[in-house]
């Protein structure tokens, strides 16, 4: 759903100079203060009966405005000497001083986003800010988790709780002291961060979410900053995060962490002795079925099996798709990267793998394999190709990581099948682990 501000703004003039002349003098000088007339989506808070309400988003998605924009709505409700709304808030950052320099005074702080009619009066000494109908809102450290045994609220404000060091501290002796009203409520702004208090706060049932990529709010980011953090993190995994304002999962146990992913990052791959494309095809091919996990991996095989080194080049999985749809995308990879051959694993489909893709490229190279093994089996030794720094990642593979980090040894965590994890784990079997059992030294093979 468009904010009224861009609709406005998609119209023609004529339509734009109609619009703004049947306003009064009054709402347009209200105009710009009138948030749900400029709010993205993700900013405004979700209808219904909710009791916490996390807004996730990247870095400048607008979060912080939100949260500003909320506690004003609560403590003004119909008017800036209305008693109704809220009267005791409670703001709380991972510092005071982050509490004040950013919820406070900062850009999109509450001070700024009040007209000077209503607006707060800053009160330093008690750390609280007093509105003119007599609502205050107090300052918090989540450091300091004891200050919040006592107060009582009816709303809250939290702000970047997946930061926050004692959060399971500061976060119950919050829960316990929101108990005025009839409905107490409270907003948690943060960039997603895989930790266990923001995991089971979104598992909760009483919470709501919203969530925007950086991207979002472009109009209010500078075109510099944006192209500067893109260029250097756009299709990494902490993009993934920090940009585009993912929960991503590192499961305990699990075979792979994003951080060693990250720290393997390439820019450009190098020369290849071998690329290929490994294929997991799915079982059915309607809306419903899993994806078609399609994996590019490119490998240097010069010298001896422990100097050989492999490199995922493209993640080019394809989702609902029919046998001819993955086949045409399998094959089009292929092209894409110069491959040498395509691999697809034939369990479920047998022959008809195969002949699906024949069917259009009847001379392509083709390796039909078989899993003898469970999925968390086969992908343990390509795993441990990982911690020997022999396997690194190009950009753009961030959903492909995020399957990564939920395969343990006991199985996939994730939702669904890890179609795109089988296809990596096929490729790089193919480029380094199937052919390491056969090699032999030059020495050797002259004898």
């Amino acid at each position: 759903m468009k904010s009224a501000a861009v609709w406005l703004a998609s119209e023609p003039p004529q339509v734009q100079q109609s619009f703004l002349s049947s306003l009064s003098d009054e709402t347009l000088l209200a105009l710009p203060w009138l948030f749900e007339f400029w709010a993205l989506d993700h900013q405004l808070p979700p209808e219904g009966d909710w009791r916490t309400w996390v807004v996730l988003g990247g870095r400048g998605a607008g979060k912080t405005r939100a949260g500003s924009e909320w506690v004003r709505a609560q403590v003004e409700g119909a008017g800036p000497l209305d008693p109704g709304g809220c009267k005791r808030v409670a703001l709380i950052g991972e510092t005071i001083e982050q509490a004040r320099e950013v919820m406070v005074f900062g850009e999109s702080g509450i001070l700024n986003c009040t007209p000077s009619d209503r607006r707060p009066e800053w009160q330093a000494s008690r750390r609280r800010l007093e509105w003119p109908n007599g609502a205050i809102a107090q300052v918090f450290s989540a450091h300091d988790p004891e200050a919040l045994r006592g107060p009582q609220f009816d709303c809250a404000w939290v702000d970047e709780l997946a930061k926050w060091r004692r959060a399971e501290e500061a976060w119950d002796m919050l829960q316990f002291g929101l108990r005025l009203g009839e409905n107490p409520r409270q907003c948690v702004t943060t960039t997603p961060r895989n930790v266990p208090i923001l995991r089971r706060l979104l598992d909760t049932p009483s919470t709501v979410s919203t969530s925007a990529p950086t991207e979002a709010n472009r109009a209010y980011l500078a075109d510099s900053f944006l192209a500067e953090v893109q260029a250097r993190y756009g299709g990494t995994r902490l993009g993934r995060q920090e940009l585009e304002g993912v929960l991503l999962s590192d499961n305990e146990g699990a075979l792979w962490r994003g951080s060693d992913i990250e720290a393997a990052r390439l820019e450009v791959p190098g020369k290849m002795s071998r690329i290929v494309v490994a294929v997991d095809p799915p079982v059915t091919g309607h809306k419903g079925s899993d994806l078609c996990g399609i994996v590019v991996v490119g490998a240097m095989t010069e010298g001896p099996p422990s100097d050989w080194r492999a490199v995922v080049l493209e993640d080019a999985s394809v989702a609902a798709a029919s046998p001819a749809t993955w086949a045409k995308a399998a094959l089009e990879a292929m092209e894409r990267h110069g491959a040498d051959r395509l691999v697809a694993e034939v369990n479920q489909g047998g022959d008809l793998v195969e002949t699906v893709i024949r069917q259009i490229d009847p001379a392509v190279p083709y390796r039909a394999v078989h899993a003898s093994k469970g999925k968390a089996a086969r992908a343990e030794p390509v795993a441990a190709l990982y911690e020997q720094g022999r396997v690194a990642h190009l950009r753009g593979l961030g959903e492909l990581e995020e399957q990564m980090c939920q395969m343990t040894a006991q199985g996939f965590t994730g939702r669904g099948s890890p179609d795109r994890v089988d296809a990596l784990v096929w490729a790089l079997h193919e480029v380094i682990l199937a052919p390491s059992k056969t090699w032999r030294s030059p020495r050797m093979r002259s004898l």
